[in-house]
């Protein structure tokens, strides 16, 4: 679907028009093409006093190819495509002024889609509540930052573990590497937490999921379709499924990327079992689930009947655990698998005329948070993305008002594309992520609704 106003603004009339009236301007986003650099510049690193990460961090991005200059650089004329800073040294609120002694000079300073990662220590980690309120308060930093600095430029924070191991280091690597490329261009204003536990590195940073067999379900098109061409573009086997209904455009697809179609409607009372012997039979696992299968039945809760409740209800959330226990009590998911689950920003900020939809995403939230724990032991990670506004059949089928406001209405001034999501799915999925575990990350653009 066609950005006419992204288009309008980008021509010389519309720029003229975008200054004197000071409307909505989207930038140009950088995203990932095969073979692209981590970052088209210089990475500025810098630290807090006391920082345990820095250098840590520094060895990562060398080791990388990623030009880092002097920390002393930057308050002049010098342009960086990242900074990343390390604020774990912050142990009290006084210790804040770091932050702005950093940032401040070299706030325009940062490319066109550029990086911003701060990376902190989780709050509930630290040692006393002076600390867990230093680094509590770097979220509002970084969200801020997101929404300041334009121009396609994104802001992260990442908690790292205290309590670090090999995963954790390997993990941070995969984080750094996703959040500093173009395949991070739509999602800006996260919390990332990387945990301990099995990450493995890829011997090939380009193909980080190569031999992985990986499950998509509602693969015909749509966000499905890019997931099945990111997923097998990064080395997996995809196992593409969708309703028989569905059956020409999912052939499609899995013949385009190389991989198998597996027509199932996933709410008949057998599918869980049959979907396990069918990866069972053909493949012996599954290293990686991505439940993104959903449906819209929309009506205001008066005007609802229980079929779209139900229906809704079943194929967004209810389908999802019914497979997660089939697939877990067989053991097909083994050890360093990952479970990623569609959720949607509906689930965290709400929807009028969603209320089915918004229930199904926030259950799919609580799946997340719930399961992690349980599967820390059996070393397989669990994650969810929440997209926001994304440019699909679906969008175009909103009231041109409705959707211009789900454009605009976010730190990028433009809806973003399947491609998004599907990179973000991406790195939750590599094996070399198994230490982020139980997060919700929205590749929203940084949406004004929700939180």
């Amino acid at each position: 679907m066609t950005d006419r106003y992204a288009s309008f603004v980008r021509s010389g009339a519309g720029r003229t028009l975008v200054k004197r009236l000071g409307l909505p301007d989207p930038p140009r986003l950088r995203r990932h093409t095969p073979g692209d650099p981590i970052v088209p510049g210089p990475v500025l690193l810098g630290a807090a006093t006391g920082g345990r990460l820095a250098e840590r961090a520094g060895k990562i991005l060398a080791a990388a190819g990623v030009e880092l200059p002097d920390p002393g650089a930057g308050e002049s004329t010098e342009r960086f495509a990242a900074l990343v800073y390390d604020a774990t040294g912050i142990t009290d609120s006084t210790g804040l002024r770091q932050l702005y002694d950093f940032f401040h000079p070299r706030a325009r300073s940062v490319l066109p889609s550029g990086r911003v990662v701060v990376l902190g220590t989780p709050p509930d980690e630290c040692g006393s509540p002076r600390e867990a309120t230093a680094q509590r308060a770097l979220e509002g930093l970084t969200r801020s930052i997101g929404k300041e600095f334009g121009r396609g430029v994104t802001a992260q924070l990442v908690h790292v573990t205290k309590d670090p191991d090999a995963g954790t280091w390997t993990s941070l690597e995969a984080t750094l590497r996703f959040l500093l490329s173009g395949r991070s261009a739509y999602v800006s204003g996260q919390v990332v937490r990387v945990g301990a536990g099995t990450a493995v590195a890829p011997a090939d940073w380009d193909r980080p999921l190569d031999g992985q067999v990986v499950l998509v379900t509602g693969a015909a098109r749509g966000i499905g379709a890019a997931l099945a061409r990111v997923l097998a573009r990064d080395g997996a086997r995809v196992v593409a499924l969708d309703i028989p209904a569905a059956g020409d455009e999912l052939a499609a697809v899995a013949n385009e990327i190389g991989g198998s179609a597996v027509q199932l409607d996933l709410t008949a009372p057998d599918a869980p079992q049959r979907l396990a012997e069918h990866l069972a039979e053909r493949h012996g696992r599954v290293d990686v689930v991505v439940h993104n299968a959903g449906i819209t039945r929309d009506k205001t809760l008066g005007r609802m009947d229980a079929d779209r409740w139900d229906s809704v209800l079943d194929v967004n959330l209810s389908s999802q655990e019914r497979i997660n226990d089939v697939l877990l009590e067989r053991e097909l998911i083994p050890a360093g698998g990952r479970i990623v689950s569609v959720s949607s920003i509906a689930g965290i900020a709400g929807n009028r005329g969603q209320t089915n939809y918004a229930t199904s995403k926030a259950g799919v939230i609580g799946l997340v948070e719930s399961l992690a724990p349980a599967l820390r032991e059996r070393q397989i990670s669990v994650n969810a993305v929440a997209p926001g506004f994304i440019e699909t059949r679906l969008t175009a089928r909103i009231p041109l008002v409705i959707r211009e406001a789900g454009r605009r209405m976010n730190s990028m001034s433009q809806g973003g594309l399947p491609v998004d999501v599907a990179e973000t799915i991406g790195w939750l999925a590599w094996p070399a992520s198994g230490a982020v575990s139980g997060n919700v990350v929205r590749v929203c653009g940084q949406s004004l609704l929700g939180a």
